[in-house]
């Protein structure tokens, strides 16, 4: 699919749209944004604002052979992958939910994981996770706790506002969560 850049008008209309689901049983891995920015609902592709890194940093973490851009992403079925939001609202800037918001994503989230049953969950903002899960101590990686058979791994927020981390600091994470997942038995990267 080409690319395309949002109108002004349509940004100020995304707040009304949704992003859907890249999802089937039985992923390896099950992505999990905060939720969509307001350019991300209005090309209804996941993380597509210019400057978001999570394709990069996927990529370079090992788990496409290839850069996928936003609007490839369907694409990530081919090496058992998936993505979905915690909450479908979109916002400029993910502090603008409420923590009711983002407890009840957290549990549509859960209902989403158990009838989907991924392998690995990784859930892409450490924040939203603290709050939305009640975790006020989580750290990146590996969590303790599960979601039915699903492990829970946090990654940081790869938008251009997170400072913190640049795409290689993204792409080591990545790269940690993706060991994990090969060490579970998953199929090498090639596609289907």
């Amino acid at each position: 699919m080409t690319p395309w850049k949002p109108t002004k008008a349509q940004l100020l209309t995304a707040h009304t749209k949704t992003v859907p689901d890249i999802i089937r049983p039985n992923l390896d891995v099950l992505f999990v944004g905060i939720n969509p920015g307001l350019y991300t609902a209005a090309v209804g592709h996941h993380f597509a604002r210019p400057g978001n890194r999570f394709w990069p940093a996927m990529h370079k973490g090992g788990f496409t052979p290839i850069q996928l851009s936003p609007f490839d992403s369907d694409r990530l079925l081919e090496w058992n992958l998936g993505i979905t939001n915690m909450c479908p609202r979109p916002t400029a800037m993910a502090h603008q939910l409420s923590t009711h918001e983002l407890r009840k994503g957290a549990k549509v989230l859960t209902r989403k994981v158990l009838r989907f049953k991924p392998r690995f969950i990784a859930i892409v903002g450490i924040t939203s996770y603290r709050i939305a899960f009640d975790r006020k101590e989580a750290q990146l990686g590996l969590q303790s706790e599960t979601i039915g058979e699903s492990k829970i791994w946090v990654l940081p927020n790869p938008s251009g506002l997170n400072a913190h981390y640049q795409v290689s600091d993204l792409a080591k994470l990545f790269a940690e969560l993706r060991k994990a997942v090969c060490r579970g038995g998953v199929r090498p990267l090639s596609p289907k």
